[in-house]
């Protein structure tokens, strides 16, 4: 789905390619968005589709070869990724949110201005993964191998990292306001201008972790230090 072209003799046409050229008088309309409302798509195959504009509620795509997909503008409510390989896929502003992606594989997979809102990936396979300017605020990243990823200018607040491998993670400049982060591995991560609360600096391992002036101020009045 997507943007066509209606021109005067009521002929539709589609986006790039060739056929025949537009006139001036050539009125661009946009196609409504594909939607599916509680549909079963376990195991299906659609590796390396392009999805644009496409709805999804209460869908299930448990053990499914989404490997490649590539998706933009599309919305996933509450849908069902276990077990899926979704490795290589690539989506730009779309939305998965309150999503399930136990056991799935995500292993180069690259997200770009999308938001995982409330989702949950404990169990995924997720490195090497690439974030860019992505909301994942509330995600349950619990004991998730994220060593050396670069999650820098994230917004992360209130996410479950307890536990998380994010040593030698690029985090500056994120945003990990109410995140848990009890016994976190942070050794060696960046954590300049990145927003953590007290209790992360005391429930984390930061051995090593780089940090900006504020954040060890910071970090030394959350483990009792008076300074004058």
């Amino acid at each position: 789905m997507g943007c066509g072209t209606v021109r005067q003799d009521g002929t539709v046409g589609g986006v790039g390619g060739g056929g025949v050229a537009e006139s001036p008088e050539t009125v661009e309309v946009e196609i409504e968005e594909e939607f599916h409302e509680d549909e079963d798509f376990s195991e299906i195959v659609a590796a390396d589709e392009h999805w644009v504009r496409r709805r999804f509620v209460r869908c299930s795509f448990t053990g499914s070869d989404l490997r490649g997909l590539r998706t933009e503008g599309c919305t996933f409510d509450e849908c069902d990724f276990a077990r899926a390989d979704l490795g290589d896929s690539q989506h730009r502003g779309t939305a998965l949110r309150t999503c399930t992606f136990q056991a799935a594989t995500l292993l180069g997979a690259r997200f770009h201005g999308c938001s995982l809102l409330g989702s949950s990936l404990l169990g995924a396979r997720l490195r090497p993964i690439t974030f860019v300017d992505c909301d994942l605020t509330l995600v349950a990243l619990g004991r998730a191998d994220l060593r050396r990823t670069d999650l820098s200018g994230l917004r992360m607040r209130e996410a479950n990292l307890v536990e998380a491998d994010l040593r030698e993670a690029d985090l500056a400049g994120a945003d990990l306001s109410g995140a848990r982060l009890r016994d976190a591995r942070l050794e060696g991560a960046d954590l300049r201008g990145t927003r953590i609360d007290a209790d992360g600096l005391v429930q984390a391992r930061l051995t090593g972790a780089r940090v900006d002036a504020e954040t060890a101020v910071r970090f030394a009045v959350a483990h009792g230090l008076v300074i004058s």
